[in-house]
């Protein structure tokens, strides 16, 4: 067991440089999670810090029918107050479009114990990192 164990030591030693070495040319999807499974799941929990982490500067922001281009941080706080009224219960990905190497887009259906809500994510790449730069809540029809 101890010579197994000394055998994988020697193979991380040697994997962990190569893969810091090769990863500036990896596509920047192999390194960067399911964009929208994670933003399913911070929707879930009702985390707006982890959802505003993916903000651009400035994101353009409606939840159900109020909206403006707002900050990172006025956008986080508008995200949370949102929360504090609508206490998520269950996130769900309905439809994703990740065809484009520099946009992602996704619609989430999201319930909260207020009622259901269809949440519309769209992301451009910015310095290899995919970002949020529109979030719209809107009540299901």
């Amino acid at each position: 067991m101890l010579y197994i164990f000394k055998i994988l030591l020697i193979m991380l030693k040697f994997l962990f440089p190569m893969l810091v070495i090769i990863s500036p040319f990896l596509p920047s999807g192999v390194l960067q999670a399911d964009f929208l499974a994670d933003m399913s799941t911070y929707f879930k929990s009702g985390n707006s810090r982890e959802i505003a982490r993916n903000f651009n500067s400035s994101v353009e922001l409606s939840i159900i029918n109020s909206g403006d281009v707002y900050s990172k941080a006025q956008a986080e706080q508008i995200l949370r107050d949102y929360f504090v009224k609508h206490n998520p219960t269950n996130s769900i990905i309905i439809h994703q479009i990740n065809t484009n190497p520099n946009l992602r887009f996704g619609i989430l259906n999201l319930d909260t114990r207020q009622g259901k809500f269809r949440v519309s994510v769209t992301s451009k790449k910015v310095n290899n990192v995919f970002l949020i730069t529109e979030l719209r809540i809107d009540a299901e029809k």
